[in-house]
């Protein structure tokens, strides 16, 4: 009996060794995986600030004014003005769906709660 009995400790032991020695594997691979994916995001973050640097450079005021005027016949590109601007009357908004005189009558009510309903009993 007692032979049994440290088989089946002895199997127990075996397998939960097993079953740690399998999930540390899977961890370090999880782990990998993790650092090979946040030097992804530090690249991506680079070749992102790099990509905003040069949009910035090739959207600069003077050099889009220059190719303006070198490409104006074909363009036809003219300096924005305050006189191309419009006012907020000039907008034409959408017509109003309800009346506001409708939503200051009164509001009825159809339902009431009860005292028995209610958990502590303070509404009214």
């Amino acid at each position: 009996m007692r032979g049994l009995l440290f088989g089946l400790f002895a199997l127990v032991v075996m397998g939960l060794a097993y079953w740690s020695y399998s999930e540390n594997y899977k961890t370090r691979d999880s782990l990998r995986t993790a650092q090979s994916l946040q030097r992804e995001i530090g690249s991506s973050r680079e070749t992102l600030a790099v990509l905003q640097a040069e949009w910035a450079y090739l959207n600069r005021p003077e050099r889009l004014a220059d190719l303006a005027d070198l490409n104006f016949e074909r363009l036809q590109l003219l300096p924005i003005t305050a006189a191309q601007f419009g006012t907020v009357t000039q907008v034409s908004f959408p017509p109003a769906t309800f009346d506001i005189e409708e939503l200051t009558g009164s509001i009825e009510v159809r339902g009431q709660i009860d005292d028995e309903t209610s958990p502590d009993g303070d509404y009214p």
